[in-house]
């Protein structure tokens, strides 16, 4: 029993190594005809085309975490990159906020010194510091006093026309009424016809009044309004306002009229104050002193002691 069973043993280790010298001559002959006529590219192509979803799929959590990565990171940048630039454009809205704003203020001052230019006055810049509009009182307060010589009796006017003149003076600052105070008047002349007549302020800002117009004078709703020159405080030729009504005054004797006052009495922030009448005595100062000489200022017509000078005597403030 002993010697058949190793014998049997043999037997199939022999067959084994047969099948495998079998197996290694087949392989040989598959690898030399496929390197010489290439029989197996196709095998080759079409279990790599099998492959490829298993490769595909293996690469899949790789694929999804940098992707993931990617977003996340390109979030962040895009909110920073959104944060700057909000803060860039705010930044930038406010600089041009400022530059309309400083825009408009040099509008007005050019409007100012060009109008000023025209008239040849001597003329000096003021700012408002407090102003007093109630109905029977209408004052602002100037930055400009006696030591820049101010004093009572000047002529204010603003980009658009007449706004009053000085009442009283200090060291450093000024009042001035209104033309629209209920005890102020100026004497007016129509651009249209030359007629000449007397504006009275009604304690409105947004009205003047011209009683006593005779029915038979050349004024019309419309009309434009200046400053006749009569009395010498306000030169010649400045608006006024322009003539909005005109209707018959209870005796139906003379005509009332009613105008919009040209300048912008509650608007107006920047001022200039107006010298006229006796050049050795009128003008700002050239250097600090109260008593320097002016420089082109127009003097006072020669019929204007003809007309009271209404404008001139004013009430204390």
């Amino acid at each position: 029993m002993g010697a058949g069973t190793s014998t049997s043993l043999f037997a199939e280790g022999g067959a084994g190594t047969l099948r495998l010298l079998m197996y290694l001559a087949a392989a040989l002959v598959l690898m030399v005809a496929d390197h010489r006529g290439g029989h197996l590219d196709r095998v080759r192509q079409l279990a790599g085309q099998a492959m490829d979803p298993l490769y595909w799929l293996a690469a899949a959590p790789a694929r999804a975490v940098r992707a993931v990565n990617t977003n996340l990171s390109t979030r962040l940048e895009l909110a920073a990159r959104n944060e700057a630039l909000a803060r860039e454009l705010l930044l930038a809205n406010a600089r041009l906020h400022r530059l309309g704003a400083v825009q408009q203020e040099n509008r007005r001052l050019r409007a100012l010194l060009g109008g000023m230019e025209q008239h040849e006055l001597s003329v000096q810049l003021a700012t408002l510091l407090d102003i007093d509009l109630d109905p029977f009182r209408h004052r602002v307060v100037l930055d400009s006093g006696s030591r820049d010589g101010v004093r009572p009796g000047l002529a204010i006017v603003d980009a658009t026309g007449v706004m009053g003149q000085v009442v009283a003076v200090s060291a450093s600052t000024s009042t001035a009424i209104l033309v629209s105070d209920p005890n102020h008047a100026v004497p007016v002349q129509v651009r249209r016809s030359g007629v000449r007549t007397i504006a009275f302020g009604t304690g409105r800002t947004d009205q003047l009044l011209l009683p006593n117009i005779p029915p038979s004078a050349d004024v019309r709703v419309g009309d434009e309004l200046v400053t006749s020159g009569l009395g010498g405080t306000f030169p010649p030729g400045f608006p006024v306002g322009r003539l909005a009504e005109l209707a018959p005054d209870d005796t139906g004797l003379f005509m009332v009229g009613k105008a919009e006052p040209a300048a912008a009495l509650n608007r107006s922030g920047e001022v200039l104050l107006v010298w006229t009448g006796d050049a050795t005595t009128a003008g700002p100062p050239a250097s600090g002193g109260a008593d320097a000489a002016p420089t082109g200022v127009d003097a006072a017509p020669a019929d204007a002691a003809a007309e009271p000078a209404i404008a001139d005597e004013q009430p204390s403030p």
